[in-house]
């Protein structure tokens, strides 16, 4: 039947070991490869940080797993993060690959349905967004969006004709050439 509580003191020894040097390994690692690895994180991002959890956790308990080769996980993780990062400020097509675009859902009074059920955004969320911007009508409220990490912001009204910060949101240019969205 197996130690259910209690193995030995070298076991205990090992993972206590192990688990402040792979601690001190990430944390010098994270801090080498800059502040882009803990960031506001897209879904590329998240997924890198779950790894890092997941082998720092078999790391600790593993008996299997030596510090080395823990290290290297960390090392790679990172280094691909890194990479893939470094390879989307250069490249257009990599940036869409990793990274979603931002999501036009609310536009000057009108919610964009379409866009909506394609983002899975019911109206609720957007107007919980809208109060937590501190606005209470919609007149007050240029645009909504769902941002490529996934949070939502609000555009206030517009105070000039220039809706440059939208430039680069999905579904804005169709609202241009199409004045009546799908409200």
């Amino acid at each position: 039947m197996g130690n259910f509580f209690f193995d030995s003191w070298a076991s205990l020894g090992r993972t206590a070991v192990i688990t402040i040097l792979a601690y001190i390994a990430m944390i010098a690692l994270l801090r080498g490869f800059g502040k882009r690895t803990l960031s506001r994180m897209n879904a590329f991002d998240y997924i890198v940080t779950v790894a890092l959890g997941s082998t720092l956790a078999t790391a600790m308990l593993s008996k299997q797993v030596v510090l080395v080769d823990a290290i290297l996980a960390f090392f790679l993780l990172m280094g691909l993060q890194f990479s893939i990062s470094w390879l989307s400020i250069r490249s257009e097509r990599v940036e869409s690959w990793v990274k979603s675009s931002p999501c036009l859902l609310f536009y000057e009074g009108k919610f964009l349905r379409d866009s909506m059920k394609k983002e899975r955004i019911t109206e609720h969320e957007i107007w919980e967004a809208i109060r937590r911007a501190g606005h209470s009508t919609p007149e007050e409220v240029g645009a909504v969006i769902l941002e490529t990490a996934g949070n939502i912001s609000v555009v206030s009204a517009w105070k000039t004709s220039d809706q440059g910060a939208l430039k680069s949101v999905s579904g804005f240019k169709q609202i241009l050439s199409d004045p009546s969205p799908n409200g």
